[in-house]
């Protein structure tokens, strides 16, 4: 068995980094092209990607990357669409980056066991990329964990991938003595997540009041493109299991109010591009 190479690379899907111009693209197609019927003219995109300081060039050679990618489709004249291979992918995203989930302590874990052998060790190297792009956390080298909310979207993705012949994935309850918490900051680098929040809330706790079209649109793409890296590394902890004081939350608040305020000015902008 083999599994399919997906054309869409995940540091385009999910920002893993820095954010780049291909990265705030995604977000414009997800987020705004999908809701005026899926298809806009380089043109268009070229003056929405301006209000984000993006130069035309830049815009075309990051257009011409998703497309060798698989992740942007020509209409021919000038015209893109996101894959309809992907149709699944965004939609995931719209419920993980949209809807908030948080898992309760009393929830079931998900866990992902596998086994690949040597000679498949690109499978193995693939496998382990798409749990991590989930937000799983690993147990050991074939064990990992995540909140059992995620199930539907974790079995989602493996098909996807080709991926889910070599996957075993079980609901079940912990019931080691061990402090759970202890176990969560093993499997997940929370050290590593909470500057991660805090410089969301710093960049973004500022803007919530601005109601310039323009300047909403750049501000509501910019924060969506950070904030999906953010809820692919927590995938819904339980609160409870987490440091007090959790910044995450200050963050979910943060961009909760900020989408609600900045998208009818974010959209009232992409109307008048794309009309």
């Amino acid at each position: 068995m083999r599994a399919d190479s997906s054309a869409a690379d995940a540091d385009d899907l999910v920002p893993e980094s820095g954010v780049r111009p291909p990265h705030l693209i995604v977000t414009v197609f997800g987020r705004h092209v999908r809701a005026h019927g899926g298809e806009i003219r380089i043109a268009a995109l070229i003056e929405m990607m301006s209000a984000l300081g993006v130069d035309a060039g830049v815009v075309r050679s990051s257009v011409s990357r998703l497309k060798q990618r698989g992740v942007l489709v020509s209409e021919g004249g000038g015209a893109y669409r996101l894959s309809a291979s992907l149709d699944g992918v965004f939609a995931a995203g719209d419920r993980r980056i949209f809807e908030s989930r948080r898992a309760e302590a009393k929830d079931p874990w998900l866990l992902a066991s596998f086994s690949v052998p040597e000679s498949e060790r690109p499978v193995r190297h693939q496998l382990r990329r798409l749990l991590q792009r989930l937000g799983f956390g690993q147990v050991s080298g074939g064990l990992w964990i995540a909140p059992g909310l995620i199930v539907d979207e974790t079995e989602t993705a493996l098909r996807g991938a080709g991926l889910d012949g070599y996957v075993d994935l079980f609901l079940g309850s912990r019931v080691s003595s061990e402090p759970a918490e202890d176990s969560v900051r093993e499997w997940w680098d929370l050290s590593a997540m909470e500057p991660l929040y805090r410089a969301f809330v710093d960049t973004f706790g500022g803007v919530i009041g601005e109601t310039d079209e323009r300047a909403a649109f750049a501000a509501h793409v910019r924060a969506i493109t950070q904030w999906r890296r953010l809820v692919y590394l927590d995938p819904g902890l339980p609160l409870g299991l987490l440091p007090d004081g959790w910044v995450g939350v200050e963050a979910a608040r943060v961009f909760a109010e900020l989408h609600a305020a900045l998208e009818p000015a974010a959209e009232r902008f992409v109307t008048a591009v794309m009309p």
